[in-house]
């Protein structure tokens, strides 16, 4: 499973929480029904429910298999654990700013936008989920080379998101002059919610679009190209798709809390390395309550393994992403400083036996004591 082989000891926090025992933004969240509370569990801290938001994308599929699976519920005992689904980042920013989330998995850019523009007030970056999973996908009657991208029309999901910055961060190394904010220039970027992309491209409004799974591959299914793969754009193919970021009120009124979820993350994705073919499974079926439908075997395998899960945050690769951001006009001389708490990650991991992480100095400074 790529980034989780360096596992030191694989099975001890599996075992500890597989012991016996979607809506959108300003929707109500669900309560999960799959996982209930067990007999005799006591609530953390007192607290009643914890807010988890994700999207319904492969790339946040730790958030899918720890929601499918009851892991976060086994871990948070009887404070129950209730999701809610999002289709962008920037939406999940203002459901974290409004106080209706807690505990978010949610890409890069929006994490870097939503800390910038509080002045690093509203969240902190406290673990990593995936790397990986995006691709350019484009039309092969009209793209052949990464040249014929001039000209032409190119979906992202949404402005500022990550896949959206990637792409202009791109053009811009092709030498191709873009306006972020209209996304008028010599290559059109047409902002596009990842549900109706499939469906823009089978009908030729767009020539291709820069998106994560299992967009990408439900476009390959239509007889798409996958162009170019992010990956190859990153030394050793590694760059943060996915964190969890947590509202700082919340991990600092509750910070046992949120060990609990993360240690359900950490187990999660250790049951995924462990068990890859039934978390696969695990994932779609839950995209199938989230979204309405599962994913046909052709666009699911190939979606997955594209996707690698990881713990890390991979901070370095967050820090040149906001300079992307940067050279795109989107962002002005952004202030990281402080985005990162990987203490309780790191805590978690010290007692699974594994590696600390590291935040590439952009960590919280804490108080001396």
């Amino acid at each position: 499973m790529g980034l989780l082989t360096r596992r030191a000891a694989p099975a001890l926090l599996t075992a500890l929480l597989l012991a016996p025992a979607g809506c959108g933004y300003g929707s109500q969240a669900k309560d999960n029904d799959t996982a209930p509370i067990a007999a005799g569990a006591q609530k953390i801290d007192g607290l009643d429910s914890v807010r988890i938001g994700y999207f319904a994308n492969l790339t946040h599929a730790t958030a899918l298999i720890g929601n499918r699976q009851g892991f976060f519920q086994k871990a948070l005992g009887a404070t129950k654990a209730r999701y809610a689904t999002f289709n962008a980042g920037p939406s999940a920013i203002e459901a974290l700013n409004a106080g209706s989330l807690d505990i978010g998995w949610i890409g890069p850019s929006p994490a870097i936008n939503g800390y910038t523009k509080s002045g690093g007030t509203n969240l902190r970056i406290i673990g990593g989920a995936a790397s990986g999973g995006v691709k350019l996908v484009v039309n092969p009657e009209k793209i052949k080379t990464p040249a014929d991208v001039k000209g032409k029309k190119i979906a992202t999901p949404q402005l500022g998101n990550t896949q959206d910055v990637a792409f202009l961060h791109w053009a811009a190394r092709q030498g191709w002059q873009v306006d972020a904010a209209s996304g008028k220039g010599e290559v059109t970027v047409v902002r596009s919610d990842n549900k109706v992309t499939p469906d823009a491209y089978k009908s030729h409004s767009i020539d291709g679009a820069w998106v994560p799974e299992p967009t990408a591959s439900k476009i390959v299914a239509l007889g798409g190209k996958v162009l170019l793969d992010e990956k190859t754009l990153w030394p050793g193919g590694t760059f943060v798709i996915t964190n969890i970021v947590v509202s700082q009120k919340f991990l600092a009124r509750h910070p046992r809390v949120v060990e609990a979820v993360l240690k359900a993350s950490v187990a999660t994705n250790q049951w995924i390395e462990d068990h890859p073919a039934r978390a696969r499974q695990a994932a779609n079926r839950q995209l199938a309550t989230d979204a309405g439908k599962a994913l046909p075997r052709h666009i699911l395998d190939p979606a997955w393994q594209s996707i690698d899960f990881t713990d890390d945050p991979l901070a370095a690769t967050l820090r040149t992403e906001a300079a992307h951001a940067a050279r795109a006009g989107l962002l002005q001389r952004p202030d990281l400083s402080g985005i990162y708490d990987l203490t309780l990650l790191n805590k978690v991991l010290k007692a699974a036996g594994q590696r600390p992480v590291d935040d590439a100095n952009l960590g919280v400074r804490q108080p001396p004591r």
